[in-house]
């Protein structure tokens, strides 16, 4: 009653307010932009579905109240206003995709102009091709009701678009006119996965790209340092959809565990050593001898090789081959078994044989030196730091400033945004926020939201060090 000063009035006056009422109150409220509705129900338990529908109905504004919807005749071109009429020119923007076992791809879409109707050929200005939409459904649950037009404000779907994806825009055929993308929110937490049978890796890579494809807030990527596939989305309960849906809609099962973090190794101080293969076993043996010094570099720096042999000490046809033994012995680490990095290793002399030297004998060699020269080079852990922004109501900075003080954060400042929100910048260890969307959610009732994005390494304290040692040597138990 309070959008409605003649409701007001009846209501103060008589106490009470007919269902019609509030509903053209509720409507009216809406469109202005001044009235909030909360309904009950629940997704999963299908409790409230209907009612929801309901209230969309009767009480929400049309869709073509808005009016007009911007548009750009190309990616990076001039704006455009266009009129959400039904009688308009065609336009269209397809908003979710769904893996469907009986049809295939379905693509649903909605109308901001015109009306589509079947068999119609429009423009995907996204992607610059021509597409033909057949049968035009409307969506009733599991059912596919075809029909048989579109009018501007209604949604629909299509089958069988060949390289039409989520967010992409119709026009009419000939014309450009591109939508703004549609905004999803980023995946904040991530679960590495595994088939449960063997052999249904590519059944799984196959099923994680449909489903990616249905909902883009997942993200599927493969960690090059830890070869483990994470599977990234929203929140506990969204991961364990997507993994429920993995087994239901694609007949795959797979096995969970938190992600593992990149570490790298580095070391603290030069060292050198002599490497020597030597082996003979009857007839042409294998001999080859490599002196190398492995000395810090800065941060960063990535692997540094220099052949400083002088006088044919080393055959010049086996300094790549000393190489790549170095480039072996540096990745499997001197301390917790991690990469080394940010190094630079010279090979300055060595011994060859005229008959029993050859490439794998200084491979061999170089590989040998190597691990030699760690035990006195002071190898040290090196951890990935994140920068994160992390946005919460106001009341609870405090919370959240300790809590990252607490995961061995660095607060690099606190920006009020307005509306009862702050925004907190900070750089904290990787492996720390694995699970940090957990935390915040418990910290926050739900009310924060954060962002990561790695910065750079740094030395992990010695204390934790020799936790995350202790726990690689178990693990490889």
């Amino acid at each position: 009653a309070e959008t409605d000063e003649v409701l007001l009035d009846k209501y103060l006056e008589e106490g009470d307010l007919d269902v019609k009422e509030i509903t053209t109150a509720l409507s009216a409220g809406l469109t202005q932009g001044g009235t909030f509705p909360v309904l009950g129900g629940s997704a999963t338990s299908t409790i409230g579905i209907d009612l929801l529908l309901d209230f969309v109905v009767d009480a929400g504004p049309s869709p073509l109240y808005r009016g007009s919807v911007t548009a750009r005749k190309s990616k990076e071109g001039d704006e455009v206003e266009i009129q959400l009429e039904p009688d308009g020119k065609p336009l269209a923007q397809v908003f979710k995709t769904i893996a469907d076992p009986f049809v295939g791809k379905l693509s649903l879409f909605r109308v901001w102009s015109g009306t589509i109707k079947p068999d119609s050929t429009l423009s995907n200005a996204t992607q610059g091709h021509d597409e033909r939409l057949h049968q035009i459904f409307a969506m009733r649950g599991k059912e596919h009701l075809e029909v048989e037009s579109v009018p501007a404000g209604d949604i629909a779907a299509v089958a069988k678009l060949g390289n039409t994806h989520t967010g992409d825009s119709f026009c009419e055929k000939g014309q450009t006119l591109i939508l703004d993308p549609i905004e999803v929110p980023t995946p904040v937490l991530a679960v590495a996965i595994t088939p449960k049978t063997k052999g249904d890796e590519d059944k799984l890579g196959q099923a994680l790209q449909r489903l990616a494809e249905e909902d883009q807030t997942i993200r599927v990527t493969r960690n090059a340092d830890t070869h483990q596939t994470l599977l990234c989305g929203l929140g506990e309960a969204h991961l364990g959809i997507v993994i429920e849906r993995l087994k239901r809609k694609f007949g795959v099962e797979v096995d969970t565990a938190h992600p593992e973090v990149g570490y790298r190794e580095t070391i603290r101080k030069p060292a050198d050593a002599e490497g020597k293969h030597k082996k003979q076993s009857g007839g042409h043996g294998q001999f080859g001898v490599a002196h190398i010094k492995i000395e810090p570099l800065e941060r960063d720096a990535g692997f540094e090789f220099v052949d400083a042999v002088v006088g044919g000490a080393i055959p010049r046809q086996f300094i790549p081959a000393v190489e790549k033994g170095v480039r072996e012995a540096l990745e499997r680490g001197g301390y917790a078994g991690f990469p080394i990095v940010d190094v630079r290793v010279t090979v300055d002399d060595g011994k060859a044989h005229s008959v029993d030297s050859n490439e794998l004998s200084f491979k061999m060699a170089g590989s040998l030196a190597v691990q030699s020269a760690l035990p006195n080079a002071d190898v040290a852990l090196l951890e990935p730091i994140v920068d994160a922004e992390i946005i919460v109501p106001d009341d609870k900075v405090g919370d959240i400033q300790g809590d990252l003080n607490s995961k061995r954060g660095r607060i690099v400042g606190t920006d009020p945004l307005g509306d009862g929100e702050t925004a907190i910048t900070a750089r904290v260890p990787e492996a720390e926020m694995i699970r940090y969307a957990i935390d915040l959610r418990s910290i926050t009732g739900g009310q924060g939201r954060f962002t990561t994005r790695f910065s750079h390494y740094e030395e992990v304290p010695a204390h934790m060090a020799e936790k995350i040692k202790a726990a690689v040597t178990k693990g490889e138990d």
